[in-house]
């Protein structure tokens, strides 16, 4: 009896509490059924007002309860769906004024109420829906609202992390969801007669389908059709939707993100730094899925480097340097020079402070990406080498990321440089992603039209051809070559694929002959065709029978590469012709043979991870044979030499790109033994890839399958592209 008394009082004080808390939300949706004027601006209506008596008492509910404890207007709040309701007033901005009423009591409900409320699907699904009207037309009256709820959304991610995932949504849920219109049901809007504490945690089998990704639709309903007069007034609420910003989102993956860059973009100062500091607030997350979302489907690293170089471009083509260096310290949230109350001003200045400001503010933002930092900052640099176009700034960036260093490299010496030491070590990191955007940056680097670019990363090191030891042919190679074929070859002029590279498929020679490196009278154009014999089918039949799996799919042949080979070495000749790369290799005799070899920190590592092509992700040997077979097509006769032909003599201790997938190949014959049938599986794995057959069960060895898949595609693909180079350089 003690006990239930104790009860009794504990629940006395909160019922008074929840009819008023009840009394004012149906004052408010009363509104919508009984007032014909919706022209009249919120603030002459009562609806501020309730709000904040609202939000007042469930300030005053959670004070007087135990921490943790969910108290019943707290519980009506999130059982009515109420933001679900308000979110559709705010954004049919009915009455006028009414979506900065929302965004305001958003921001004070979630900035004030102690609990967690995110997570809930009933709160965090309002508040994404929310998140998308921000920033959709920039300098609005309800900007300074729209910047404070998303910030105080970023301090609450920023206090739990893990609720981030609640905000990364899936693009076709997220564009299907646009298409549906909002309604509010009569429920929502007239509420329940009764003042029923059968409220409950009845959300809870919604949060958990939530947190899976499989949400309920937007509003249930679970009452009859509204009556006449209700309905009437939410045809009120079918007005225009509002002109969508200039910024064009990508997607819509990451809303919270979109709409802060949009908000950078406020011709209102405070708001872009506000703006700022929630992306500021985002990227330290320390969430792998976020951070892989933020870059890759997100337009933040677009926005750091094209403000960068539009601020770059807006400085004055002469600024003198005494002034550049005497500016005083740079902080990017504290950009706020006056020229008129400077007395060291000079021209320019007001654009140099704005420039160091923005650059101040990406070293911070990327300094705070903790864990992200690395692949925020590498996809920054990778956008950075995309956009350039200007011949000195190109310059100056390969200076900046290379170094400018041209002698021979050795292993004592390859951190020297330390921003060219890091990111090659990055293409070895134990980050997938991290090595992918790394590889993905060194591969459109090496398009870029700078000699120096390929000089510093590769040919300086093979530069004195001691790669190789000179050894006079021997009657006993008459064993392994016999008139220039290796044992199992096919014939090429017995090939149709091959056979059928001609004139009349787009092939012709002389398309290429023009932009081929001359010859020079020192060293003339040999034949070429024994040697275009021989190393094609070296590496057409490095990979055994098998382990091939080609043959058994419609258009997997090399006929697409040799196309692929012709154009990609056609661009690269025109790219290389005002290098005046000599035809033929330097002649040994003047060759430093005896200098130690070391391939270079570059070759070293994409040699590294070649070797380890049976163990590595799909996705990763994609990107490394990608950009060896780039360094392959340059019309340098000791990159060619080195990469691609098998015949080479090595020096003792020395490896090629031929001898690394000789061991690959090695190692994978003794493992195919291991795996039982192998050869249907590999065939399975490869038409998954090609999406001839749906995804399965697991295949066992899943990893080497798929890399033996990639491994034979790399060797057609050298077989293609030595063999057009080889019919360039002898065709005369």
């Amino acid at each position: 009896s003690e006990l239930c008394t104790q009860e009794v009082m504990r629940l006395a004080p909160s019922l008074p509490l929840q009819e008023d808390f009840v009394y004012h939300w149906k004052a408010i949706t009363h509104y919508y059924i009984e007032t014909s004027d919706d022209k009249a601006p919120v603030t002459d209506t009562n609806i501020p007002s309730h709000l904040d008596q609202m939000l007042g008492i469930l300030l005053q509910e959670e004070r007087e309860r135990e921490f943790g404890v969910t108290g019943p207007c707290m519980e009506y709040l999130l059982h009515h769906k109420i933001l679900e309701t308000l979110y559709t007033l705010g954004k049919a901005d009915c009455p006028p004024g009414m979506k900065q009423q929302v965004l305001v009591f958003y921001t004070k409900l979630l900035g004030r109420i102690q609990q967690p409320l995110l997570p809930h699907i009933n709160v965090h699904r309002p508040v994404q829906k929310l998140i998308r009207l921000c920033g959709e037309v920039l300098a609005t009256p309800t900007e300074n609202e729209e910047i404070q709820f998303l910030c105080i959304v970023c301090a609450k991610l920023k206090q739990n992390p893990y609720l981030v995932n609640f905000f990364l949504e899936n693009k076709l849920k997220s564009l299907a969801s646009k298409g549906t219109a909002d309604v509010i049901s009569e429920e929502s809007l007239k509420g329940q007669d009764s003042l029923s504490t059968d409220t409950g945690q009845s959300c809870q089998p919604e949060e958990l389908s939530g947190a899976a990704g499989l949400e309920p639709p937007e509003f249930e309903d679970e009452s009859p059709q509204p009556a006449d007069e209700l309905s009437a007034s939410l045809d009120n609420l079918a007005v225009a939707p509002l002109p969508e910003a200039t910024v064009v989102r990508p997607n819509q993956d990451y809303n919270l993100v979109n709409s802060l860059l949009n908000l950078t973009r406020s011709p209102d100062g405070r708001i872009a730094v506000k703006a700022c500091e929630g992306l500021m607030l985002l990227v330290s997350l320390p969430e792998p899925a976020a951070a892989k979302c933020l870059t890759q489907s997100t337009c933040l690293c677009e926005l750091l480097t094209d403000r960068l170089a539009s601020l770059y471009k807006a400085l004055p083509q002469s600024v003198d340097p005494l002034d550049i260096e005497t500016v005083e310290a740079i902080n990017w949230g504290l950009d706020s020079y006056s020229h008129k109350e400077d007395a060291s001003a000079f021209p320019g200045k007001r654009a140099l402070i704005s420039f160091l400001s923005w650059f101040d503010y990406c070293d911070q933002l990327i300094k705070e990406a903790q864990k992200m930092g690395i692949l925020t900052s590498t996809a920054l640099l990778h956008r950075i080498v995309r956009q350039v176009t200007s011949d000195v700034l190109l310059q100056e960036m390969v200076f900046f990321i290379l170094g400018e260093q041209r002698e021979p490299e050795t292993l004592a010496d390859i951190s020297r440089h330390p921003l060219r030491h890091r990111l090659i070590e990055h293409c070895d990191h134990i980050s997938d992603e991290i090595s992918i955007m790394t590889l993905r940056m060194f591969e459109h680097l090496l398009q870029k039209p700078n000699e120096h670019i390929l000089y510093n990363l590769v040919l300086r090191n093979l530069e004195e051809r001691n790669y190789t030891e000179y050894k006079p042919v021997c009657p006993e190679d008459k064993d392994v070559v016999e008139n220039g074929l290796i044992a199992g070859a096919v014939d090429l002029e017995e090939d149709p694929l091959f056979t059928d590279i001609s004139p009349d498929n787009t092939l012709s020679n002389q398309e290429w002959l023009s932009s081929s490196p001359p010859a020079t009278p020192d060293h003339p154009k040999n034949d070429g065709k024994t040697e275009v014999h021989k190393i094609v089918n070296s590496f057409l039949c490095l990979v055994p029978d098998e382990a091939k799996s080609s043959y058994h799919v419609e258009g997997t042949g090399y006929d697409t590469y040799l196309r692929d080979a012709h154009r990609q070495f056609r661009d690269y000749c025109a790219i290389c012709l005002r290098w005046e790369w000599p035809g033929s290799p330097k002649a040994l005799e003047k060759c430093n043979l005896e200098a130690t070899f070391f391939e270079g920190h570059f070759l070293k590592v994409l040699f590294d991870r070649m070797g380890r092509i049976l163990d590595q992700p799909y996705d990763v040997n994609l990107q490394v044979t990608s950009v060896l077979s780039r360094l392959s097509l340059f019309p340098h006769p000791h990159i060619h030499e080195y990469l691609l032909d098998p015949y080479v003599n090595l020096a003792s201790g020395c490896r090629s790109l031929f001898s690394v997938i000789v061991r690959v190949v090695g190692d994978l014959m003794v493992r195919i033994q291991r795996i039982p049938d192998f050869t249907p599986k590999l065939l399975l794995v490869r038409k998954r890839l090609l999406g001839l057959e749906p995804e399965g069960p697991i295949i066992d060895h899943i990893t080497l399958l798929e890399g033996v898949i990639v491994l034979e595609e790399f060797c057609k693909e050298l077989a293609a592209i030595a063999f057009v180079k080889y019919h360039a350089s002898s065709t005369p």
